[in-house]
């Protein structure tokens, strides 16, 4: 593995479900899931931010479960703590690969040389990948801008998977999305871009990037995201490249973090 710079009010929706037949050419079938875990501390907090200081260890079960049940390929998790107080010094994305039998690829969302890094909690937050299968190669490239810079690129035979988090900060969001379609741009396998892109005006604000890399969003309803209780914004996207076909996408209804979590099922030539 290897570490690379580069530069460069929607109303309320029921549970989306869509299903389509596989096409008779498209031979390889795969799950993926995408789920800003909030750091195992659950959903709903009455104190501002207290969702990010609670125990880990209850709902990580909870969620470990209902990870096991989606019987995802790939699973894309956000806010995973690599062991800090909450989750009593154990690395989420390690306990919960484990737990299912799978690999897992983690990394701080921060840049090595940000005070976030040596603080004591702070260098604990990163996001993950865990994969049925073993993976060709996985490289963490960090944006120039913002605050949350990582994005993780895991490379498998067939398919390549970016992982994201990006800025609250409008202006920076957008520089990250122009840095993001460059490194897209260059992918020569069928691709899937996810995570949370803090898009607080929605698929309204993505359509720019959309058309620039030719990707098509699964949430074709619009389905809000966020939070999970009373979901009113779509923050969290899987996006998939030409190649793909998605044959399934569902958004269970589970209030295990202040996120939905996002399932799509597809296909694609071997």
């Amino acid at each position: 593995m290897r570490a690379r710079r580069f530069a460069g009010r929607r109303p309320r929706y029921a549970l989306q479900e869509l299903s389509f037949p596989p096409p008779a050419d498209y031979s390889v079938y795969m799950r993926f899931l995408l789920y800003n875990i909030r750091y195992g501390t659950g959903g709903r907090r009455r104190l501002p931010w207290g969702g990010y200081f609670g125990r880990t260890s209850s709902n990580l079960s909870s969620i470990s479960t209902f990870l096991a049940a989606q019987s995802a390929d790939v699973m894309g998790l956000i806010e995973v703590d690599a062991g800090s107080y909450r989750t009593q010094r154990m690395n989420q994305a390690e306990t919960l690969a484990t737990s299912l039998g799978h690999y897992h690829t983690y990394m701080s969302k921060y840049a090595q040389s940000s005070l976030l890094n040596f603080l004591p909690m702070t260098n604990k937050q990163g996001n993950a990948f865990l994969t049925r299968d073993s993976v060709r190669n996985t490289v963490f490239h960090y944006f120039d801008k913002g605050v949350k810079r990582l994005v993780i690129e895991l490379e498998m035979e067939n398919l390549v998977v970016f992982l994201v988090h990006l800025s609250l900060s409008f202006r920076v969001r957008h520089r990250q999305l122009g840095d993001l379609y460059n490194l897209v741009n260059g992918t020569g396998k069928p691709h899937i871009v996810a995570g949370d892109f803090n898009a607080l005006w929605g698929d309204r604000e993505m359509g720019l990037f959309l058309a620039a890399t030719r990707l098509t969003n699964a949430n074709v309803a619009g389905v809000p995201t966020f939070p999970s209780w009373s979901p009113r914004r779509q923050l969290d996207f899987v996006l998939y490249s030409p190649g793909i076909r998605m044959t399934g996408f569902e958004m269970p209804r589970v209030a295990l973090s202040d996120h939905l979590p996002l399932v799509m099922d597809f296909d694609f030539e071997s």
